[in-house]
């Protein structure tokens, strides 16, 4: 079974902490970079994903500059690139499934940002179509949040929090295994 890295949101606007709070894991970028290396020397596929914000105001946006991506994910020599503005890889374009099934590939290992976002959901998917996921949780990042709930009131969770959330419900829920970067390069 052939595996490929996917390299979630990796991009410079998620470094505005202005915008998007208190973060977790500052080691993110150097294990998504260390994946990288470790794809690229055993000549494995790496499919970068981008979110394109369709908000004028976002730093994802496509005119801001934080749309770019972070120095290791840009020079990476990936396989695929997949722009999307929603929450799963799987929902960008080009199509993800259908790329991944032309090569055949059914293994995948998921990094990036956002751990509760947009890594989830895409695992979730990913779990949901068959193939065999891993999550390298040190290989990715989220922030603090705060929400109005209907019934709950005002719920604040910490990034850590949610990275300990994501994790569970992924690999509690049959979705994906979570791993380390040492791990899965060692």
């Amino acid at each position: 079974m052939t595996r490929a890295l996917i390299v979630i949101d990796m991009q410079r606007g998620f470094d505005d902490l202005a915008f998007w709070g208190q973060t977790a894991n500052p080691e993110c970028e150097a294990n998504v970079a260390a994946l990288i290396a470790e794809w690229s020397a055993a000549g494995e596929p790496i499919v970068v994903v981008r979110h394109d914000s369709a908000l004028p105001g976002s730093p994802l946006h496509p005119d801001a500059p934080g749309n770019a991506l972070v120095d290791a994910v840009a020079a990476a020599s990936a396989s695929l690139v997949v722009a999307k503005n929603v929450n799963s890889a799987f929902y960008g374009d080009p199509n993800l499934h259908a790329w991944l099934s032309e090569q055949g590939i059914g293994e995948l290992v998921i990094c990036g940002i956002q751990t509760n976002m947009c890594v989830e959901t895409t695992a979730r998917m990913a779990g949901n179509l068959g193939y065999d996921t891993t999550v390298v949780l040190d290989a990715t990042r989220t922030f603090d949040l705060v929400a109005e709930v209907a019934g709950l009131g005002t719920v604040t969770r910490t990034a850590s929090e949610l990275m300990a959330g994501a994790a569970l419900v992924l690999q509690g829920g049959g979705f994906a295994r979570i791993a380390t970067t040492a791990e899965v390069i060692g």
